[in-house]
């Protein structure tokens, strides 16, 4: 079984920062991308960033310049730097990771269970 835990979630004013986590556990062979997703009320889930295991990256425009993806290879983990956020940033965001659970098996993609972040004064 594969688990994706995130945290850093919170409550920020406008203009602020936060970072976001997602560490990949379990028993698997490697993990290709990773990245993240968020998911406002009544819209549709969309994707923020992602990052190869090369460390290729790739942006929403809506935080092109804002928002940074990183990843530890070593520790599964996936980080999402946010700064100068606006209010429309506000949703629920969920990591992801294609991960190669044994050999042959192909990669699949595992979610994590979504951390709120509400940027509001």
């Amino acid at each position: 079984q594969v688990q994706l835990v995130e945290s850093g979630g919170g409550l920020v004013q406008p203009g602020g920062s936060l970072k976001l986590s997602c560490a990949a556990s379990g028993r698997f062979l490697s993990i290709n991308a990773m990245g993240w997703y968020r998911q406002a009320p009544g819209k549709e889930r969309d994707l923020v960033a992602g990052i190869t295991s090369g460390g290729r990256t790739n942006y929403a425009d809506s935080v092109k310049g804002r928002f940074t993806i990183s990843r530890d290879n070593a520790k599964n983990t996936v980080y999402l730097q946010m700064n100068s956020l606006k209010p429309e940033d506000t949703a629920v965001y969920y990591c992801y990771a294609q991960v190669l659970r044994y050999s042959g098996s192909g990669y699949y993609n595992y979610w994590g269970q979504g951390t709120q972040v509400t940027v509001s004064s």
